[in-house]
């Protein structure tokens, strides 16, 4: 049972992730950069610590409490995932939306899965699961095979893309945020950017590896009040401030330099735009964006932080994106061919989360 409640969960959170930036599609007028920010300060600013409020008594003092390394590891990790998510459009920009993406979501999945079982192989802490603790057992093998498989699944969506983009070209393409992009296709230059990108868009799960004491303290707290009734769902939430603060600083930095370059300050007051609705909608998009990761951590306490909770919420990300693109028409007047390899791509995906929710199952 608590298996299936960590993969509804994880589900929930990666509905969220995959369908944030539809309210955003609703504001009028601004640039990107306008609506991303004021998005964003929900997202890493004020909805965290609203949500560790209202369900963590005395949240603020476990952090005050967390040692100075651990406040500042965590929050260097949440730079660089934030780095990571704008260097996303450059990986996009030379090598095509369906390759770039598939390539960093691929390259993200592995090393938010695998590095943190390494380090732990390295450096032994009691209740992680280490990488021979994965290769060495059943369910770790099944989990890892779950993985294979999800890597797999992305490289044929990458395909479909690369298909549709050739059928579709002159149709203009669009990230998964929906930004317009221009493809000058560079392969080696665009290879190493997908890499940076993938590596440090992993970093937000390095980034809860290193503020667990702050969660492993709030769920021992809520424990000792409730005894008998396993871990704390919420438990994460204290861990996740301090992580986005991080990814706070990296955009804020980045949408006033686009603010300034493209003289678009004016945006916040324009009032020839909807400005109620403008704010309305980027609180929106924002608030649905941090729901991913409330949600991945009520999946993580029921799964544990160990590969498996990593995969799960990268596969419900791009089963989510992909459905949005079918709900969008974004598929339509392709062959009937890209349309069955897109198919089978999220049919391979699906199969990669039994896989892992069957091996966290026989753990």
């Amino acid at each position: 049972m608590q298996v299936i409640l960590g993969v509804i969960f994880h589900f929930i959170g990666g509905f969220a992730s995959g369908s944030f930036y539809m309210p955003y599609k609703k504001v009028k007028g601004w640039h990107w950069e306008s609506f991303w920010i004021v998005g964003g300060i929900f997202s890493w600013f004020i909805v965290p610590p609203l949500a560790a409020y209202l369900t963590i008594p005395g949240f603020a003092d476990i952090i005050k409490g967390a040692s100075g390394t651990a406040l500042g590891i965590t929050y260097l990790f949440g730079v660089l995932w934030g780095i990571g998510g704008l260097t996303y459009g450059l990986g996009v920009r030379y090598l095509g939306v369906s390759l770039g993406s598939s390539i960093i979501l691929g390259l993200c999945m592995v090393f938010g899965a695998i590095i943190p079982s390494i380090y732990y192989d390295l450096f032994p802490k009691e209740g992680k699961d280490t990488f021979s603790m994965l290769i060495g057992s059943t369910w770790g093998l099944t989990v890892l095979s779950g993985l294979a498989v999800c890597i797999i699944g992305i490289i044929i969506c990458g395909k479909a893309g690369t298909m549709k983009e050739s059928q579709l070209c002159g149709a203009g393409n669009t990230d998964p945020h929906g930004m317009e992009t221009k493809t000058e296709y560079k392969f080696a230059l665009g290879m190493f950017v997908s890499i940076v990108s993938g590596v440090l868009s992993a970093c937000f799960n390095f980034g809860l590896e290193a503020g667990k004491p702050m969660a492993d303290l709030a769920n021992e707290i809520w424990k000792n009040a409730n005894p008998g009734q396993g871990n704390f769902l919420y438990q994460n939430n204290v861990t996740y401030v301090v992580v986005l603060w991080g990814g706070l600083t990296t955009n804020f930095i980045w949408c006033m330099i686009l603010n300034a370059r493209n003289k678009t300050f004016g945006d916040y007051t324009n009032k020839q735009t909807p400005l109620l609705k403008n704010y309305i909608f980027s609180a929106l998009a924002g608030t649905t964006w941090f729901l991913q990761f409330f949600f991945y951590g009520m999946g993580e306490s029921k799964l544990g932080n160990g590969p498996s909770s990593w995969i799960l919420h990268m596969a419900f990300i791009i089963l989510t994106a992909n459905m949005w693109g079918f709900v969008l028409k974004e598929w339509k007047g392709v062959s009937k061919k890209t349309t069955t390899t897109i198919v089978i791509g999220i049919i391979t995906i699906i199969l990669s989360v039994l896989l892992v929710g069957y091996g966290n199952s026989i753990k």
